[in-house]
Formats: C-alpha cells, structure tokens, sequence
C-alpha cells in the first residue's frame, strides 16, 4: 500500500513538473527576440551579411582626381591621412601629395626568387600600399620613387562635395607641410576655422575657414622637441569647448598638452612608459588619437603601442582605462566620440570598426580587408555629417571612402552624429 501510494506521488510530482517546465519554456520563448534580430545590423534581414555593418558604401567616391583637376590623367589619392565633415557638401581631406594611378592590375607572376609559392599580385588583396609609395616635401630627404612621375607634392590639403568632386585645393599651402595627419574644425568656433597638425613638420596650423589666411602657429615648424615651443611628431587635436583643445603629442612624444583656442598653453601631462605592456596610468608610448567627452569633460587618450585607452579628467587626473584586444593583431590607429556617446575605434590591425560605451563595454564591430568598394586597409581617420553619412580616410590604400546608413539600419549601430555647436 505504501508503495502503491509512494508511486502515485512520484507520478503525479513528475506531470507537475512537466507541466510547469512546459509552461516556463513558453514564457521563455515568448520573450526571445524574432530570428535575425540581435547583431544583425538590419533586424529580421534574411540572407546576406553585415560586411560593410550598418552601411552601403557610396561608390565611385570621390571622383578620380583627374575629374576635377587638370594634368591629373595618371595621378590620384596618396596616403589620406584624415578626413573632416564639415557638412555632407564640403569635405575635408588631408594627404601626402598624389600617387601615381595604375589602371590596369598586373599579370599575376611567380617570384621564387623571394621563397616559395610566392606570387605577385595575389589574388583578391590589395595591389600596393600607398604609403610605401608616397613622397615627402621635396624640402625634406627624398623618398622613394620618381618625384613628379611616380608621386607629386601637390594637393595636400582639399575639399569634396556630396558628389566626390573636388571643389576647393589649398595647394598654396603645399609646401608648409611635410606630413599632415589631422583636419578639424571646432563646433564651438563660428567661424569655422581649420586646424591642421603636421606630424613630422612639429606644428599645428590654423587657417581661415576658406584657406586663405594662416591664422596661428603653433611649435617650431619643422624642429622637433619637448618644451612649451616644441612638439615631437603630433598626431591628433581635439575640442572640449569653445575655449579648451587637446592635442596628443605624440608618435614620439608622451604627453597630451591643453590649450585654450588663442594657442596659450594650460597644462600637459603625460610621461615616458615602456612597451609594449606598460600598466602605470599616465604612462604613454606613442599617444596616437585624442577624443572627449564634453557633456562629463573626460578626455580619451590612445596609447597606442600598449594597446589601451587611457580615461581622464578634464585637468588630467587618471580616471579608467581599457585594452582593444590582443596585439598582435591588434592596432588601433585613432578613435572619436560622437553624439552617441560612444567611442568608435579603428582597428588597422583586424580592419574593423570598433564600438564601446564610454565605460569601455564592447558593443559592435565591422569591416573586412580589401581595396575593393567598402574593403579597409589602414583607416586612419574618422568623421560622420550631419545626414549621419561616415568617411574613413586609409593610409595604406590611398583613399578616403564614404558609407551611407543602410535603410532599416539599427540606430544603436551607426557611428553617431557630430556633436552640435554653434553650426
């Protein structure tokens, strides 16, 4: 009887059980999102891949140099350097002179004499890398090539339109740099004038907003050092407000140094580390990319050689900090901070873009390798416009591109706005 009776229990337990799994595994299915939601860049997509993330890539932009400028039929981009959105109609772009075109790929050839099934082109990758074959200023030591045949010092500095069509070249300026890296323009600044750091001329620049009038001066053009009138290889300038910069100082430098925007210096901060893992905050090896946010005035400095971003206050007090990752592979090159009040990073090393809340949590990532339309090799600088377009400029591939938002893109997934000034 006591068994008969311990059975009945241990049945009916085992049908509760059932049923109550049955009805927990319904609520737990009905909370789950639709298939295709989630990392997809588009929810409930089917087919494809997120290749090129939340974005199309605009083709054919810009427009081949010899489009827009005379004597340009076997000459194109060089190694871009950087990229600045003033509006979706006026884009700046900095770069290390032209290249010249090759229009056609070359036959695929062996090349024992370098080891081993080696080839040239390889199949599918890029077919040079543009810094390899850029020039300098013919005022500093030669660089490889031909000047005038196999590169030109000219149009370091231009501007595009919503089209790829260049409508302004600032080549009177041409022979003042020797390797611009960095293009902005402050939102608090009404008059829109342009700031340009020379990373191996030691200076920033800031011109009138139409590249007429060079405005101020700031280092010893063209002499390196690490004093109140010296800079050593600067990379990156950033804004906090309409009063208050940052420039990261820099591939040979340690420190980042804050200036109120007549160029008088404020503070700096920063000192010699040891990589490539050196741990101590403060301590900087190669301080390559600079970025604020200005609703909490925290200032994000990349060190890059030790693979971290390093958090701090407004006056330098060391905050927090972040790893991107192995390296190798990785290797950041620059980040910013947009209006999303996220930081996005590009990683040359695995050729994504990287997305982080300002706590450092990862959020998304995309890119693939290539030269072809929406590939990425060596993305250097960032920038977005107001219609929410983004521009990468590519040191190695020799070009600036722009994608625009897939529709039915996630929000949380694009690269987010400029931050609104007084423009």
């Amino acid at each position: 009887m006591k068994a008969r009776t311990g059975l009945t229990a241990a049945i009916c337990f085992g049908v509760l059980t059932i049923v109550a799994s049955g009805s927990w595994l319904n609520r737990v299915q009905g909370q789950q999102a639709p298939p295709g939601t989630g990392f997809a860049a588009i929810p409930g997509l089917k087919g494809g891949q997120d290749i090129f993330g939340p974005y199309d890539v605009v083709r054919n932009w810009p427009k081949p140099m010899s489009d827009s400028l005379p004597n340009h039929e076997k000459f194109t981009w060089s190694t871009t350097m950087d990229v600045f959105a003033e509006s979706p109609n006026r884009v700046f772009l900095v770069q290390k002179g032209e290249l010249a075109r090759i229009d056609k790929r070359p036959e695929t050839k062996w090349i024992p004499e370098f080891g081993p099934g080696l080839v040239y082109p390889v199949f599918r990758l890029p077919l040079r890398q543009a810094g390899a074959g850029a020039g300098s200023n013919p005022l500093d030591p030669p660089a490889d090539g031909r000047p005038g045949v196999d590169w030109r010092w000219e149009h370091c500095i231009v501007v595009v339109d919503a089209e790829g069509k260049i409508i302004e070249d600032w080549t009177q300026w041409d022979k003042l740099f020797t390797r611009p890296h960095d293009v902005e323009i402050s939102p608090y600044d009404p008059e829109k004038n342009v700031w340009v750091v020379d990373a191996e001329g030691h200076a920033v620049y800031k011109f009138s907003n139409d590249g007429k009038k060079l405005l101020l001066t700031l280092g010893t053009p063209r002499q390196r050092g690490d004093d109140d009138t010296h800079f050593n290889r600067p990379t990156f300038l950033v804004f906090m407000d309409a009063n208050t910069m940052y420039l990261a100082d820099g591939y040979d430098g340690t420190r980042v140094i804050k200036y109120d925007m007549n160029g008088k210096k404020l503070m700096q901060w920063g000192q010699k580390g040891t990589p490539p893992n050196e741990k101590r905050p403060g301590y900087f090896n190669s301080v390559h990319g600079i970025a604020v946010d200005p609703t909490t005035r925290r200032v994000f400095v990349n060190d890059r050689t030790n693979g971290r971003v390093q958090v701090f206050d407004e006056n330098g007090k060391y905050l927090d900090e972040w790893n991107f990752g192995p390296r190798p592979p990785m290797d950041i090159h620059s980040f910013i901070v947009t209006s999303d009040r996220h930081l996005w990073a590009a990683d040359q090393g695995t050729h994504k873009i990287l997305g982080y809340d300002l706590n450092g949590n990862f959020l998304y990532s995309w890119g693939s390798w290539g030269e072809y339309p929406g590939g990425m090799w060596g993305v250097h600088g960032m920038s977005t416009d107001q219609e929410g377009n983004f521009y990468v400029a590519e040191v190695n591939n020799g070009r600036i591109q722009k994608y625009r938002p897939r529709p039915g893109a996630n929000p949380a997934f694009l690269v987010g706005k400029p931050w609104k000034g007084v423009w």
